[in-house]
C-alpha cells in the first residue's frame, strides 16, 4: 500500500500500521538520514511544497480540554482562530514535556493519527487546496501522505481557518 520512500530504510511506524489496517492508500517518506529539523527543512529535503507539509500541534483550552491542530509547517497557529474553531475562550500550546504522556508522541514526531486518545482535531483550510497532505508518521524522520478523504477514514476532524 505504501509508495515513495526517499531512502533505503524500510520501517513501519504505528501510523503506517493503522493506515494499512484501514486499507488506506498512502505514500511514505524517510528523512531520518538528514539533519532536517523544521517542517520547512523536511519539505526541502523531501523535495515537497512546504505549503503541503503539515505539522501537528497539541493545545489546551481554558476549559482544560485538549485540541489538535494540523497546519502548514511554514505557518504559525493563530491562537484566536484556534480558540474560535474549538469553541473555547482561549487556547495555548501545551508544554513540550506534557506531549509524550498525553499523546504517546514526542515533539517533532507528533501525528494526528494514533494518539493515546482522541482529541478534537482541526485541519487548516489550506489543506483543501491539495489532493494530499504530508504529515508526521509518528516518528521523527518519517512522514506519510494521504488525501483528506482518506484521512477522514481514520480520524474525525473539522476544516477551519487556523493561520494568519
Amino acid at each position: 500500500m505504501s509508495g515513495k520512500n526517499t531512502n533505503k530504510k524500510e520501517m513501519k511506524t504505528n501510523v503506517m500500521r493503522i493506515l494499512d489496517q484501514k486499507k488506506v492508500k498512502y505514500d511514505h517518506y524517510c528523512y531520518a538520514d538528514t539533519d532536517a529539523v523544521s517542517g520547512v527543512e523536511v519539505a526541502h529535503v523531501l523535495n515537497q511544497n512546504p505549503a503541503q507539509v503539515f505539522k501537528t500541534l497539541v493545545t489546551v483550552g481554558k476549559s482544560g480540554n485538549h485540541f489538535v491542530f494540523v497546519i502548514p509547517c511554514e505557518r504559525e497557529l493563530n491562537l484566536k482562530k484556534a480558540a474560535k474553531a474549538a469553541g473555547e475562550k482561549s487556547i495555548e500550546m501545551i508544554k513540550s514535556k506534557e506531549l509524550l504522556g498525553l499523546t504517546g508522541y514526542i515533539h517533532g514526531g507528533c501525528s494526528p493519527i494514533g494518539m493515546k486518545k482522541y482529541f478534537p482535531t482541526f485541519i487548516d483550510s489550506s489543506a483543501t487546496s491539495f489532493d494530499h497532505i504530508i504529515y508526521s508518521a509518528g516518528k521523527i524522520g518519517y512522514q506519510v501522505s494521504t488525501s483528506l478523504e482518506d484521512l477522514s477514514k481514520i480520524i474525525r476532524f473539522e476544516i477551519a481557518d487556523l493561520t494568519d
